[in-house]
C-alpha cells in the first residue's frame, strides 16, 4: 500500500480523550471531495482500545470543517461507532479494535455547498479509561485492501 504523507490524519495518534486529527487536509477553498474517484479515511489501530471498566465507547468520525482546528463549521461525512459491553445499533463491539484491525469510512459525494475547506477527522472517547493508538489516511477505495489485517512482525532489529 502507497500513503502519501499529505493525506495522513494520524500517525500513531495516541487518544486518551476526545481530541481531533494530528493534521487536517486543506482543500484551499471549499470543495467536494467525495464525486468522482470514490475515497475513504482508513484507520489502523496500532495499539488496542483499553476496556479496563467496561464502560469505554470510542467514536470515529470524518469531517468536513471551516477551520483548521476543527473548531467551528464542521460538518460529520461518516462514523464508526465501538462500545464496550453491549453495543447498542448503530454501534460495534469495541473488542473488535484490536491492534491490526483496520476499517473504513467512506466519504460520501456531496455538492459545493455541503462541502467546506478543511477535512480532518475527529475521535471521541468516553468512559473511565478510554485509550487507544491509531492512524488514518485519505485513500482512493480502489487502492484500499479489504481483509488485509496488520500484525506486529514479531522480531526486533539491534
Amino acid at each position: 500500500m502507497i500513503l502519501d504523507a499529505e493525506h495522513q490524519f494520524s500517525n500513531s495518534q495516541a487518544l486518551t480523550a476526545t481530541a481531533v486529527g494530528t493534521n487536517v487536509i486543506d482543500l484551499s477553498l471549499d470543495r467536494s471531495i467525495g464525486n468522482g474517484e470514490p475515497m475513504g479515511v482508513v484507520f489502523n489501530v496500532e495499539v488496542a482500545a483499553d476496556q479496563t471498566t467496561g464502560d469505554e465507547d470510542y467514536t470515529f468520525s470524518v469531517e468536513y470543517s471551516s477551520t483548521a482546528a476543527q473548531t467551528s463549521g464542521h460538518v460529520v461525512m461518516g462514523r464508526r461507532i465501538f462500545e464496550s459491553g453491549t453495543p447498542a445499533a448503530p454501534a460495534q463491539d469495541a473488542d473488535l479494535l484490536i491492534a491490526g484491525y483496520k476499517f473504513v469510512i467512506p466519504i460520501p459525494p456531496t455538492t459545493l455547498s455541503d462541502s467546506a475547506r478543511y477535512i480532518g477527522v475527529r475521535y471521541t472517547l468516553a468512559g473511565t479509561t478510554p485509550t487507544i493508538t491509531v492512524s488514518a489516511h485519505l485513500q482512493p477505495l480502489s487502492m484500499i485492501e479489504v481483509g488485509q489485517i496488520d500484525y506486529a512482525d514479531g522480531f526486533a532489529i539491534t
